[in-house]
C-alpha cells in the first residue's frame, strides 16, 4: 500500500496514514518553531481519540507533554524538560513504531519513548497544530534484515562482548532503530549485498528521509565508504579509515572533490557490527552510529532529490541496506 508523503502542508493538518501503524514504521517529521510559538502538536489520531499527543510546550521554561485521550478522557501526563525544540530552530522529528512503544528521536538524538495505550495498528491520521511551520512529513516501512553468514560467524563470541562495550545500551539501540530490526516477512525475497554494493533511491533524498546500513568491518580492514551519489558526482563521502583512526566525510561535485570533514571520531571497529543511519534534513545530513548522532554534513548538493544512489564499496559485509 503505497504511503503518500506531505509537503509544506497548511497548518493545522490532518494527514491520513494508510494501513495504520505497526511495528518497525517510521514516521519523519521536518520543520521549524515559529519565534513565538506558545505550543506545537502532534497527534496520532484514531477517530476521535489520540494514541500519542506529542506537545512541546513554550513560556516561563519550555518542556515537552505526551499524553493519550480515550473517550473525552486524557491520560496521565509524561513530561519532559527542557524542550529540545528551541523557540526559531529547525528541528527533525523522527516516531519510531515499536512493538510496545514509540521512540522518539529529535535531531538524531534519542528523546524518550512513550509506551502504547491505544494499540498502534488503530492510527489512522496525523494531525499537526500550533506554533510551528512543516516542510515534510514523511513514511518509512520497515525493511527486512537478512542475517549474513559471515556477519553471524564476526558476530559471536568475543566480538560481540566488544561490541556491546563500545555500543549504547541494547535496549536503546533496538528502540531506535527498530525498523531495520525487523525479522523478514516470509513472503520477502532475500536480498543479496554483494560489496561493491549499488542500489537506486526511489524517489531520491528529501528532507526527512533515512537511509539505514548494517554490516560488519571485515579483515583486513583498510576502510570502507558508502557514498550517497547523483548523475554528476557524490553528495556524500562516508568513508572509515582504520590506519588514520578517522572518518572522513567530502562532496565531489562538478569533477573535483572538496574539503575534507574529519573531526567528530572513530566509531567503527573491525569485526564489531554497526548501524549506520543518514537522516536527510533540511541543512544537512544527521549521521547516526549504533544509535547516537556521532557526525552532521552539511549540504553541499542543494538538489536533494537528485541523490538517488546508494554505494557501498571497501572491506565491509553488509547484513541490511534499507532505502
Amino acid at each position: 500500500m503505497h504511503q503518500q508523503n506531505f509537503y509544506t502542508p497548511k497548518i493545522p493538518f490532518t494527514g491520513t496514514i494508510k494501513g495504520g501503524l505497526r511495528e518497525g514504521k517510521t514516521i519523519t517529521v521536518t520543520g521549524r518553531v515559529l519565534p513565538g510559538a506558545e505550543r506545537f502538536n502532534v497527534d496520532f489520531q484514531c477517530g476521535s481519540d489520540i494514541a500519542l499527543h506529542f506537545n512541546p510546550r513554550y513560556g516561563g521554561s519550555s518542556y515537552v507533554v505526551c499524553n493519550t485521550r480515550q473517550g473525552s478522557s486524557w491520560g496521565r501526563e509524561e513530561r519532559k524538560q527542557p524542550s529540545p525544540l528551541p523557540l526559531g530552530a529547525n528541528f527533525t522529528l523522527i516516531f519510531m513504531t515499536n512493538h510496545d512503544s514509540y521512540s522518539i528521536v529529535v535531531n538524531g538524538a534519542h528523546f524518550m519513548d512513550y509506551k502504547h495505550r491505544i494499540p498502534a495498528s488503530s492510527v489512522q491520521h496525523i494531525f499537526v497544530t500550533g506554533g510551528v511551520e512543516i516542510q515534510s512529513i514523511a513514511f518509512q516501512n520497515p525493511a527486512p534484515s537478512h542475517p549474513n553468514p559471515v556477519s553471524a560467524k564476526s558476530y559471536r563470541g568475543r566480538n560481540k562482548s566488544q561490541f556491546n562495550k563500545a555500543a549504547p545500551p541494547a535496549s536503546f539501540v533496538q528502540a531506535s532503530f527498530a525498523s531495520c530490526m525487523m525479522a523478514p516477512p516470509p513472503y520477502s525475497p532475500s536480498p543479496s549485498y554483494i560489496v561493491p554494493y549499488k542500489t537506486v533511491i526511489q524517489g531520491g533524498m528529501y528532507p526527512g528521509k533515512t537511509i539505514t546500513i548494517q554490516g560488519i568491518p571485515i579483515q583486513p580492514a583498510n576502510g570502507f565508504c558508502i557514498n550517497l551519489r547523483l548523475n554528476s558526482g557524490i553528495a556524500v563521502h562516508f568513508n572509515p579509515r582504520f590506519k588514520e583512526n578517522t572518518v572522513v566525510r567530502n562532496s565531489h561535485l562538478n569533477n573535483k572533490w572538496g574539503s575534507e570533514e574529519r573531526s567528530g571520531g572513530m566509531p567503527f571497529h573491525c569485526g564489531q557490527p554497526f548501524t549506520v543511519a543518514f537522516v536527510c534534513d533540511t541543512q544537512c545530513y544527521r549521521i547516526i552510529v549504533n544509535g547516537i548522532q556521532m557526525f552532521t554534513y552539511n549540504h553541499r548538493h542543494l538538489s536533494h532529490q537528485q541523490t538517488d544512489i546508494v554505494e557501498v564499496s571497501g572491506d565491509v559485509s553488509l547484513s541490511s541496506v534499507q532505502v
